[in-house]
């Protein structure tokens, strides 16, 4: 069973296990009639959803809100039309309920969960990371409000890991341009791009190979008081490091390295290869 699968079930048990009768909701309208017309509205948007016809499901659960706008199940047919959507992959139509959701129930007390879906949404449209980190990047913020605002949130934790897979793959591209700018001999290009991994992703294994590089391009320009400084921080935290060992190469032009890849990294390097 998917985790997509597994996130519908766990949806539906909560809304439904509090799901709108007639005799439970307070109508500050007079008269039952559309009190009633809510609710079938909605349930009809739940039976649609289980049967993954989101676009009839989130007409519903629209329908149902506009209906009755004043009940506590506004905000929760909202939800549920952009769940729907996001679980069937129309994410920009789940973006765009989720936006006017957060304008229109800036109190709703599960907040918490609607960032996640927003995260999400991003997280799952992106389609090239070379081409467009956009989508990526706009994760990535929602990703840490959550972790920021609601740090005891059931959905802290998988953000916290998608935080840290978004931080690989964004210091993997710098790494792959700054690659590019070295054999095209743009120097000042690449050392941007390096001075931005060690900046902002110093936590990710990339940290060591940018140090390394930004030596290297250093040396090979004659700035070689740069490129101590830089060989000096990576043999202070990285020295038994591969890239340390290249680094050392370089003053040393006799010194013979072992070739050899930490585990951590192959396994990264293997979930993220098809980016690049």
């Amino acid at each position: 069973m998917t985790k997509r699968v597994i996130l519908l079930i766990l949806f539906l048990i909560f809304f439904q296990s509090c799901s709108p009768k007639s005799e439970n909701v307070k109508t500050k309208i007079k008269g039952d009639n559309l009190e009633q017309q809510m609710i079938e509205a909605y349930e009809e948007g739940v039976a649609a959803l289980k049967k993954g016809d989101v676009i009839f499901a989130a007409k519903k659960f629209n329908e149902a809100e506009l209906l009755y706008p004043q009940s506590d199940w506004a905000p929760r047919a909202s939800l549920m039309a952009a769940y729907g959507f996001w679980s069937q992959g129309y994410y920009s139509n789940s973006i765009e309920e989720l936006k006017r959701f957060l304008k229109l129930y800036p109190k709703f007390k599960n907040l918490d969960y609607v960032y996640y879906l927003m995260a999400m949404n991003y997280y799952d449209s992106i389609v090239d990371e070379k081409k467009d980190l956009r989508p990526l990047n706009r994760a990535k913020e929602f990703f840490l409000k959550l972790r920021t605002d609601y740090p005891e949130s059931d959905y802290a934790v998988d953000a916290k890991y998608k935080l840290e897979l978004i931080q690989d793959i964004l210091a993997a591209k710098e790494i792959y341009i700054a690659r590019h700018y070295i054999k095209k001999e743009k120097w000042a290009a690449a050392i941007n791009r390096l001075k931005n991994v060690v900046t902002e992703y110093d936590t990710t294994i990339y940290i060591e190979e940018a140090l390394h590089r930004l030596v290297e391009v250093y040396y090979i320009l004659g700035l070689e008081n740069e490129a101590n400084k830089y060989a000096q921080v990576l043999g202070y935290n990285y020295q038994s490091g591969e890239w340390y060992e290249e680094t050392y190469r370089i003053f040393n032009k006799d010194y013979k390295t072992v070739k050899k890849r930490d585990k951590k990294e192959k396994k990264l390097l293997e979930r993220i290869r098809s980016f690049f």
